[in-house]
């Protein structure tokens, strides 16, 4: 079974993360979830890389952000950043930081506490080589059209009242 690491450079990030966890388990993804710091526990956090058998890592951090990147140059598997609005500049450190990663080093960068879409971006990686996964995408995508068509036919029913 494909696995999925959520990574976040803190407990303060888990707010903001766990909106990955409810996406993977609709899902039915495996995952787990660790706290390590790109600055403070650089060893662990490379330990944890190096260790991780499975598809893909889902990457939060603010500030500085370089969480995604340290993990993006330790391994080959692909890193999705989530950058935390948790600074005075509301995040945009930490995007700036996570899209401008050097040649030969790429992450997927989703926007600002995106972590919902970041998980979603995970199952797409995963449903390549799983139907089932790629069948429940598709499900999902439908649900949204119906979800927004009956959003729009309550909101034409409000206006004529």
């Amino acid at each position: 079974m494909a696995k999925v690491m959520i990574l976040m450079g803190s407990d303060s990030d888990w707010p903001v993360m766990k909106k990955s966890t409810e996406i993977l388990k609709k899902f039915d993804v495996d995952f787990e979830v660790r706290v390590s710091s790109a600055h403070r526990t650089p060893q662990k956090t490379v330990a944890l890389v190096e260790n991780f058998n499975g598809a893909c890592f889902i990457i939060g951090a603010g500030a500085a952000a370089h969480l995604a990147g340290v993990v993006a140059a330790h391994t080959t598997k692909p890193v999705i950043a989530v950058p935390i609005n948790a600074t005075p500049l509301n995040g945009v450190d930490a995007l700036y930081s996570t899209v401008q990663m050097p040649s030969g080093i790429p992450v997927a960068s989703m926007a600002i506490d995106g972590s919902k879409n970041a998980a979603l971006f995970a199952v797409q990686i995963i449903a390549v080589s799983d139907e089932k996964k790629r069948k429940k995408l598709v499900q999902y995508k439908k649900d949204m059209v119906t979800e927004v068509n009956a959003k729009d036919e309550n909101l034409q029913k409000s206006i004529s009242e």
